[in-house]
């Protein structure tokens, strides 16, 4: 129980918690930059529409059975006609309207009707997960608004990191927006640079994973490739990895499957290797826009992919985040940490699809 409780953690602003509080601070710094918007007042009428008044009373004590923990999703989870289904919600519709307004072109329309092509590139992929997922809110606000009153913590896989990071007030949506924005962008300029690709692989207890892609490291070089790399880019849960790195590593994963006692590999819908060291050029553009937004600390638990432990504040959110570009996703071990720290008490993961609300129950992920 007490370990649970120490999930808890006393908002900055007076007031039950709701993830509509993202949009009153994005309402803030959207004002700040109004006088060089020529569509200022409209974008600050969107944000207004958003933001719902909180109750001006202390929010209640939360038995720990009762709590949830937010999931939101990452990039190769896109597909085209997302967001379909949950645009019957007014709030849905206005948070792609708002995203419209600060991309400067129609977001929506690509996540309805793609092409798949055009989705699938980092630089829309991204934001197309991130908006789709807070709008995801939505439908959990009016269907299920308990579980977002009792939410004691989140976390977000690889892009749903920050999303999280939103839902949990640390990060205003419009400047999380650009941010993305800056971060897609880079990082389709480093798949531009080396092509690479991501696989689920699945294995059994006698594999040796890491001397696998150490031998297909090994083969590219030999192949000439320039400076190759393979290696564990997320860890899911065991013996179930995401392996990246160059095309051609991966390519010799899959004609020597049975040698290198893999039972089965999938690639997946994204055009380069993210969490590797292929990365590392989109780093430091991705660091400098982060150092232009007014971080806050998170009015929940967030946990990070570098570690999977939790940010402690807003100067660890600064330091942190973007080291995740070029680092393995360690959501196995974000997993086990929230369920160490609710004592096995937390009712509900919620799992924010992207585009098709959520997926509820005891222990999801």
């Amino acid at each position: 129980m007490l370990a649970a409780r120490r999930l808890l953690r006393s908002p900055r602003i007076t007031g039950a918690l709701s993830w509509s509080r993202w949009s009153s601070d994005a309402a803030k710094a959207t004002t700040e930059s109004s006088a060089l918007s020529e569509n200022a007042e409209k974008r600050q009428q969107l944000l207004n529409e958003l933001s719902e008044p909180l109750e001006q009373k202390g929010r209640p004590a939360i038995d720990p059975k009762e709590t949830s923990v937010m999931l939101f999703p990452g990039q190769g989870t896109q597909y085209v006609g997302m967001a379909k289904d949950l645009l019957r919600f007014p709030g849905a519709r206005r948070i792609f309207e708002l995203a419209n307004e600060v991309l400067k072109y129609d977001l929506l329309k690509i996540c309805l009707e793609g092409p798949r092509e055009k989705l699938n590139r980092t630089e829309h992929a991204q934001l197309a997960v991130m908006v789709s997922s807070l709008a995801a809110l939505e439908q959990l606000r009016e269907e299920r608004p308990k579980a977002i009153e009792t939410c004691v913590a989140a976390a977000g896989f690889s892009l749903g990191e920050i999303t999280a990071l939103v839902y949990a007030d640390a990060l205003p949506f419009d400047k999380a927006l650009r941010l993305v924005q800056v971060r897609a962008t880079a990082m389709q300029v480093a798949c531009d640079q080396a092509a690479g690709a991501m696989a689920m692989t699945i294995y059994g207890p006698d594999t040796n994973l890491g001397e696998a892609c150490a031998r297909a490291q090994q083969w590219c070089l030999e192949k000439g490739v320039e400076s190759p790399y393979c290696g564990i880019a997320n860890y899911l849960y065991p013996h179930c990895k995401v392996v990246a790195g160059n095309v051609e590593a991966l390519e010799f994963l899959e004609q020597n499957l049975k040698a290198l006692k893999i039972r089965r590999m999938k690639r997946l819908p994204v055009s380069g290797a993210f969490h590797t060291p292929l990365m590392q050029s989109a780093v430091e553009p991705f660091t400098k826009a982060l150092k232009t937004v007014r971080l806050q600390d998170p009015v929940i638990r967030v946990y990070s992919n570098v570690d999977g432990k939790p940010y402690r504040h807003a100067k660890h959110i600064l330091t942190q985040l973007p080291k995740q570009i070029v680092r393995p996703v360690k959501w196995e071990q974000t997993s086990r940490d929230v369920r160490a720290q609710a004592g096995r008490r937390l009712s509900t993961h919620l799992r924010m699809r992207s585009g098709q609300g959520t997926c509820t129950g005891p222990g999801k992920s």
